[in-house]
């Protein structure tokens, strides 16, 4: 669940930023839900790395299927660690990720990470935290704490589609650096997960799914 009140979120930035204002209007409203369990969405975050949505949930859905699990009874950490490589493999996990699942699991199953650890951290702690596992860094880190953990006050100034969204918005003649992206957002304070939110969607960015 959320962790602050959506619409005192869009009331604060409609208030502080004119031309986000206008992109409140022109994409509607802040219709975000998180992602439920933090296993499964990182594990869901190492799998959508690098690819297209469509093969990187068919790869997914292939894993699920293998191991006796769906999309809505994920598998568990213990469930992926007593599968074989070659079982994993044939559904067509490359070694690189399937390495990466293994560390994460590794790291829930022993107790080093706890589904519930992270509401008592603050965003900085949770990152380090999450980055400890291989193949997250703080890009995936901060996917984490906006779309599962509802964190409101996130500004992920790697990401390509949330710089096109300043450029696109804001009319920047090039994609803005982060130190640009900050200076912009400080107004947006202590909501600027929300505002990254409408910096995709004024984009028609398909964002990882929400409530799912």
């Amino acid at each position: 669940m959320l962790t602050y009140d959506r619409e005192a979120a869009v009331a604060h930035l409609r208030n502080a930023d004119p031309i986000l204002a206008r992109v409140i209007d022109s994409v509607g409203p802040f219709t975000m839900e998180p992602r439920d369990g933090s296993y499964r969405s990182l594990a869901r975050a190492i799998f959508f790395q690098q690819l297209a949505g469509p093969a990187a949930r068919a790869i997914m859905n292939r894993v699920l299927e293998g191991l006796g699990t769906d999309d809505r009874r994920f598998f568990s950490p213990e469930e992926f660690l007593s599968a074989t490589d070659e079982e994993i493999r044939s559904a067509g996990l490359s070694r690189q990720k399937l390495a990466c699942l293994r560390d994460l699991s590794q790291k829930f199953a022993s107790g080093e990470l706890c589904e519930d650890e992270f509401a008592a951290q603050d965003d900085e702690e949770v990152v380090r935290r999450v980055a400890a596992v291989k193949g997250i860094g703080r890009w995936t880190a901060e996917m984490f704490l906006i779309f599962s953990l509802g964190r409101p006050d996130v500004l992920p100034v790697d990401d390509l589609g949330v710089r096109r969204g300043f450029q696109q918005a804001y009319g920047i003649a090039e994609l803005p650096s982060p130190e640009e992206m900050e200076r912009i957002a400080e107004r947006w304070r202590p909501y600027r997960s929300v505002g990254t939110w409408y910096m995709w969607r004024t984009l028609g960015v398909a964002l990882p799914e929400e409530g799912r």
